[in-house]
């Protein structure tokens, strides 16, 4: 007499829907590290553009913003729009994680 196995297929099937989960995971990754995300600051002052791996694309800034008495506004300046590029391309990655993982938690994976 063989044993059954209550929801011997569910099992495979849970497996499929982790694996096309980390596919979409990875996928939505790359794209996301592939992007720019760009942030101005000091109204229009800075502007700083970063990728999704969180690397300097560019910084711009106005000639005026240049002012060799007050290095420590430029710094400031520089630092806000960096930080908030990369907060932009952390939300980015944080919400295709999500969308990617499609509202599936698993204990000690996700």
């Amino acid at each position: 007499m063989k044993a059954r196995i209550p929801n011997a297929g569910g099992q495979g099937n849970m497996m499929k829907q982790i694996q096309k989960m980390q596919e979409d995971m990875q996928k939505m990754q790359a794209e996301v590290e592939a992007s720019e995300f760009t942030s101005s600051v000091g109204g229009g002052a800075v502007e700083v553009t970063v990728n999704g791996s969180h690397e300097v694309l560019s910084v711009k800034m106005k000639p005026e913003v240049v002012d060799p008495e007050d290095i420590e506004m430029l710094e400031d300046l520089l630092i806000s729009a960096l930080n908030e590029s990369i907060k932009k391309a952390n939300d980015a990655m944080e919400q295709g994680m999500e969308k990617a993982k499609g509202g599936l938690s698993i204990p000690g994976l996700f």
